[in-house]
């Protein structure tokens, strides 16, 4: 391998970047806009609920059960119903996710100290979010509940009732419980991916469709030393990007940073190296630019999104899926920025990860080489 074409490639591919203005700042824009699109559209939180009020009871005890819910920050009191009708009427039409119905023997059953029955009906299109809201709702009444226990045995001359186990929460690594801490760096991870496939999709499948393939061919240039300079050159502006995500995620969305700034740097650029070198084996082995296009898209898009964990949990996820799953290098960059961004930690924990995206380079260059090495022959 020589020093000299290896340079030569690498001037030669950053002089085109360089020139294409256009497409530079869309390499540096777009995943700036992605992460602002997603990190603020893509929550979640579930908060705020839109929520509907039948009080059959009409009593000062059914407003003060009624009070509990607008005093939540999880609940937003939009309607009042006065027949099951407009309960109906109103979660059709999308503008309520929950009901609450007070019976008409409410202040009477609660004075009395028998259970008294709340009624709560709930939009379950949503499956996962309603089953959210139900476990927000039970918490309100049954602290409520308590609350009103508490009372009536105190004004009976009793002592106040003991829970026999008092459960203390404490959260680690997201003390907040804000979803973009949880979302973003995973965000950035999938980010990356997408865009550093796509940066290096285009570049041999250019050369041939404009000709300068032949050029290159009457070269004494090796395969390797193409496949090196071109990804060196798209490694600078894949380092940019890295930089200005990270940036947007702890400046603007306040992403709590715990770890190694440079073991940070160490695993984004191996990363990187990887989806780069993806992205040219992706480019050799298309025929054409449109086709290293959508290949590109396909092979990074998709499992970025759907098999890195990054929203949906993979153990949740069918046996085969899962072991898909373990050949998408976005799996391992989404683990590793999580722990380093909430937890901390560092290469005693995640060594495991960042053994199988130095793999995962090695054998892309590997195959990216030798298909290479097979078009030019």
């Amino acid at each position: 391998m020589s020093a000299r074409r290896l340079r030569a490639i690498f001037v030669k591919e950053f002089h085109h970047i360089v020139r294409d203005s256009r497409s530079l700042g869309m390499a540096l824009a777009v995943p700036v806009m992605m992460l602002l699109l997603y990190g603020y559209a893509l929550s979640l939180d579930v908060d705020r609920v839109s929520t509907m009020i039948y009080d059959q009871d009409g009593t000062q005890a059914s407003r003060d059960l009624i009070d509990q819910f607008r005093g939540s920050r999880y609940f937003e009191i939009d309607g009042i119903a006065r027949s099951y009708a407009d309960i109906e009427r109103a979660i059709d039409r999308n503008k309520v996710l929950m009901a609450v119905v007070i019976p008409r023997d409410y202040s009477q059953l609660l004075r009395s100290g028998h259970d008294t029955p709340v009624q709560l009906i709930l939009d379950g299109s949503d499956s996962n979010t309603a089953s959210i809201v139900l476990g927000y709702a039970e918490t309100v009444v049954r602290t409520y509940s308590f609350q009103v226990r508490s009372g009536m045995q105190n004004r009976r001359g009793g002592q106040r009732p003991v829970l026999p186990v008092d459960a203390r929460l404490r959260v680690w690594y997201n003390n907040s419980l804000e979803s973009k801490n949880y979302v973003v760096p995973g965000l950035i991870a999938v980010i990356l991916q997408i865009i550093g496939a796509m940066l290096t999709s285009l570049t041999i499948a250019r050369e041939w469709e404009m000709g300068t393939m032949e050029q290159l061919l009457s070269t004494p240039m090796r395969p390797t030393e193409m496949i090196l300079g071109k990804m060196l050159a798209y490694f600078a502006l894949g380092l940019a990007d890295s930089v200005l995500a990270v940036f947007v995620g702890l400046a603007v969305f306040g992403v709590p940073f715990r770890g190694n700034v440079w073991f940070l740097a160490l695993t984004l650029c191996i990363f990187l190296v990887g989806i780069l070198f993806w992205g040219l084996f992706v480019s050799a082995a298309a025929r054409s630019q449109l086709q290293a296009y959508q290949l590109g898209m396909l092979s990074s898009f998709l499992p970025a999104f759907l098999l890195s964990g990054f929203i949906y949990s993979i153990e949740n996820m069918p046996a085969v899926i899962q072991v898909i799953s373990y050949i998408v290098p976005a799996r391992y960059i989404t683990t590793i920025l999580k722990g380093i961004f909430l937890k901390g930690v560092g290469i005693e924990v995640l060594w495991g990860e960042l053994g199988f995206l130095i793999l995962y380079a090695t054998v892309v260059f590997l195959l990216a080489s030798r298909k290479v090495n097979q078009k030019l022959a």
